[in-house]
């Protein structure tokens, strides 16, 4: 006869035996939950890698001022406006990052340009792409308003028209090269050359005596 115990236990293992083999097929034929999942949204920038390597960058406010510096033949930046100077390479160089990590955060496919500040932009930003030592291209960025959400600009692309909500971070980093000029040395005026005062010529009389005091 069989004792109680051993039954007990038989009942146990088949148990943890059946709720193994269901774990196991629930698991192959359950769906994955991270592939349920909607995907994340994709991260684009306004300037891609094809787009090439900045070799020029020329901001234009509304209100006229105008900063332009680009490498030369040596690859090393420097300012051609509003005056041609050495640039501070480090400063330079850290803008041309910038660019590359303006992160789109929206694109509007139809939007009144008048309201987002883009009919008449605040700024307009100018790049120079160099792929590679044949091949060169430029492209020109209206910068509007800030969104009610103050987290990007407005901006659109002036070839094909597309209106974008861009980082306002990165376009800020971009626009304070217009404030703050990455000079090597800061500018000083000229001296200008101190005008001489004529000093009157004291040429004396001719035949007129000195002043003699008469004597009693």
């Amino acid at each position: 006869m069989i004792r109680r115990s051993t039954v007990v236990y038989i009942i146990v293992l088949i148990a943890l035996v059946g709720a193994y083999f269901y774990l196991k097929n629930r698991n192959q034929t359950e769906p994955d939950a991270a592939a349920t999942l909607e995907p994340t949204q994709e991260v684009s920038y306004l300037f891609t890698e094809d787009s090439g390597v900045p070799s020029s960058i020329r901001i234009e406010a509304k209100t006229g001022e105008v900063i332009q510096l680009a490498r030369d033949a040596e690859n090393a930046w420097a300012l051609t406006q509003p005056l041609e100077a050495k640039a501070d390479q480090a400063s330079s160089e850290a803008a041309a990052s910038q660019i590359t990590t303006m992160r789109v955060l929206d694109r509007i496919p139809e939007m009144d340009l008048e309201v987002v500040g883009l009919e008449d932009p605040a700024y307009t930003i100018t790049i120079g792409f160099t792929g590679n030592l044949t091949s060169s291209k430029e492209r020109t960025i209206n910068i509007g308003v800030i969104t009610p959400s103050e987290n990007g600009y407005y901006v659109q692309d002036a070839a094909n028209k597309e209106v974008m909500i861009v980082s306002k971070s990165a376009v800020d980093a971009v626009l304070g090269l217009l404030t703050a000029p990455p000079y090597l040395e800061t500018p000083t005026p000229s001296p200008i050359p101190a005008t001489e005062t004529p000093i009157p010529s004291r040429t004396p009389v001719v035949g007129t005596p000195p002043s003699a005091t008469p004597t009693p």
